[in-house]
């Protein structure tokens, strides 16, 4: 059985500044819960019994101390009413669960010269930020790095639209133009542009950073100042009947054109 106070917990973490005060996010379902746990600690595992059964937990089963928050709730069995009560989605899983926020985090593990990174700048759309979590986790991209104007990575439909990939790709929100202008002379900075140069046709290497700005702004004019190689990802219909690609999709083209020159198999 599940009590008012956490229900009431767990809606309250839908919003950004409940997530900060509490340092707590919600994730569901069993492969989103499953592939969370270990990288996030846990602060309450919330879950039917028959979900509880068929995969054999128990309290006793996961009582180590490192998996779990200082003052943990536990696993809550709950009947699919309380579920359906409790969950963000129309047709809740089974489970879900209460996870700790990461320590506040830094960008010294992240080096674009020795590897490739993406950054985004004023990406709202939370299923968007999600995907292109997801799209960076596909193509092996270890961090995501996000101007304070992007979407919060640990918002419920965000967390949702990884479907897991959240734990494998570290997220830091920084300043961006500031990293950028930080890094060194050497390091590729490449971003989408309508004017840009054919990026099937431009040299690209395998370590730097993919820039890709607002779904309707694009890049702002402080980061553009940044971007060394500029990139069009080219449209291939005359008639032109579409007038531009959503931020995700054109990620996806971006880093697998970056991957399919670079990688070997």
């Amino acid at each position: 059985m599940i009590s008012k106070n956490t229900i009431k917990l767990v809606h309250s973490l839908e919003l950004k500044k409940n997530r900060l005060r509490e340092r707590l996010f919600v994730a569901e379902g069993p492969k989103v819960v499953r592939d969370m746990t270990g990288k996030f600690k846990l602060h309450a595992l919330i879950a039917t019994n028959r979900w509880l059964e068929e995969n054999k937990i128990d309290a006793k089963d996961i009582d180590s101390p490192t998996l779990w928050t200082q003052r943990p709730l536990g696993v809550i069995n709950v009947t699919d009413d309380e579920l359906r009560r409790t969950s963000f989605l129309q047709h809740p899983q089974q489970v879900m669960a209460i996870f700790a926020l990461p320590d506040n985090d830094t960008t010294a593990n992240v080096n674009p010269s020795e590897e490739l990174v993406v950054a985004l700048d004023g990406v709202q759309d939370p299923g968007n930020l999600g995907t292109i979590i997801r799209i960076a986790d596909w193509f092996g991209i270890r961090h995501i790095v996000c101007s304070h104007t992007t979407a919060d990575a640990y918002n419920p439909k965000v967390v949702q639209a990884t479907m897991g990939s959240l734990a494998n790709v570290d997220i830091h929100y920084i300043d961006l133009p500031d990293f950028l202008s930080s890094l060194p002379s050497t390091t590729g900075i490449y971003g989408t542009f309508l004017d840009g140069t054919n990026i099937y046709e431009t040299p690209l290497a395998a370590n730097g950073i993919i820039v890709m700005g607002n779904e309707g702004n694009g890049i702002s004019d402080e980061t553009r100042n940044t971007i060394t190689h500029r990139l069009l990802i080219p449209d291939f219909n005359p008639t032109k009947s579409a007038d531009s690609l959503n931020v995700a999709i054109a990620t996806s083209i971006v880093c697998s054109e970056f991957r399919r020159r670079n990688c070997k198999y």
